[in-house]
């Protein structure tokens, strides 16, 4: 029988600061899953809780329980980071030296490389901001203009924005090749240029997170997912895990309009792929509702990816396993709009162990270890 592993990555769903968060401005208050249960009357999560998730922390709403199902314990970052590729690639098993740049600003030649070579004329922006609120401060002007809306944050990011239905989202797309271009040639060490394409709905822009598309440096060094690749072994990347490793070591994507549907082809995987690895990305816990500072769809996010569970379990093998775990934090409760640096909570299932805690891991690549021994040994 084929040892398959399926993991989930509840985007950004911290445990708790490491202590060096001051370093990367937060404070040692953040603790993503804690407050948010704190500031909406807790968290109703009962297979999670069976797993053994309040046995990894104290959450308003999850019991500790004597008997849990799965390994748990905590994972702390050992790359300096606190961003969505950073915290992937370390948990395959590639631990970054150097951390990626941070811009309040993009250099005014990058800016002009950039308006040379699309031809877009000019740009909006150029400065750290909340994505949903850039687009509704510069929206007026770039349907005049139709510049493209440019702008970064706390984490390494070159993000382009525009209205689709002025601009054809093939040219947001061919845009943002392009940057990414731009940016590699001027060694500028940004990790992830994003395009976020949006509509106007009701008088207001809203973005659509289901043509959202990454585009990201490579991985410097093989990870897990090339090693298992070399191995002849199939890696499904579920959501966006294909782009955060720009392909390297995915044999399959399979793109998702947000956590629902991340969910429910998440399922159907386990039930028909022959994939030996499948990784899933469930990004709506970091994008709509950490970065918006929104506690109360966090809380529901989270309970509904626990109502998943049960359906993942009696759906896999004697020789499956699955793991749970997060890249980061994003706590709702704290300041800004931007990730936060944090610890996160593992949890491994399977229906032959006998569950242990694991404790307090010193980096992420754990998990890359684990999946590795269960699938090549």
């Amino acid at each position: 029988m084929k040892k398959r592993a399926i993991m989930i990555v509840i985007d950004s769903m911290g445990c708790g600061a490491i202590e060096d968060a001051e370093e990367y401005g937060d404070d040692l208050s953040c603790n993503t899953i804690v407050n948010l249960a704190n500031a909406t009357g807790g968290l109703c999560v009962p297979n999670l809780e069976k797993l053994g998730l309040g046995n990894i922390v104290d959450i308003k709403g999850v019991t500790r329980v004597d008997s849990p199902l799965a390994d748990y314990g905590i994972l702390k970052m050992k790359s300096k980071g606190k961003d969505t590729t950073t915290g992937h690639w370390e948990l395959m098993g590639l631990v970054l030296k150097n951390p990626f740049r941070t811009y309040k600003k993009f250099d005014e030649k990058i800016i002009n490389e950039f308006i040379k070579r699309t031809g877009c004329k000019g740009i909006l922006g150029n400065y750290p901001a909340s994505g949903t609120k850039i687009i509704e401060e510069l929206n007026e002007e770039h349907q005049k203009t139709k510049f493209p809306i440019i702008y970064t944050s706390a984490d390494s990011v070159f993000q382009i924005a525009l209205d689709i239905d002025i601009i054809p989202v093939e040219t947001l797309y061919e845009w943002s090749k392009i940057a990414r271009e731009i940016l590699n040639e001027y060694n500028c060490g940004v990790s992830r240029v994003i395009a976020r394409p949006y509509h106007i709905e009701e008088n207001k822009p809203v973005r659509i997170g289901g043509l959202r598309h990454d585009y990201s440096v490579e991985p410097p060094e093989d990870t897990l997912l090339n090693i298992l690749d070399k191995n002849n072994k199939k890696v499904l990347g579920i959501g966006k895990i294909y782009d955060i490793f720009v392909g390297s070591g995915v044999k399959e994507k399979i793109l998702t309009k947000g956590n629902t549907d991340g969910l429910k082809k998440t399922l159907d995987s386990i039930k028909t792929s022959d994939a030996d690895f499948i990784f899933t990305n469930l990004v709506d816990t970091d994008m709509l509702y950490g970065h918006r500072r929104d506690a109360l769809g966090y809380k529901k996010a989270i309970e509904e990816i626990d109502s998943y569970i049960p359906l993942f379990i009696n759906s896999m093998t004697d020789d499956d396993i699955l793991i749970i775990t997060a890249d980061h934090g994003c706590d709702p409760t704290y300041k800004g709009t931007d990730h936060t640096r944090e610890m996160v909570p593992y949890l491994m299932y399977s229906k032959n162990n006998t569950a242990k805690n694991i404790g307090i891991k010193d980096d992420f690549t754990y998990v890359s270890k684990v999946i590795k021994k269960h699938i090549l040994n």
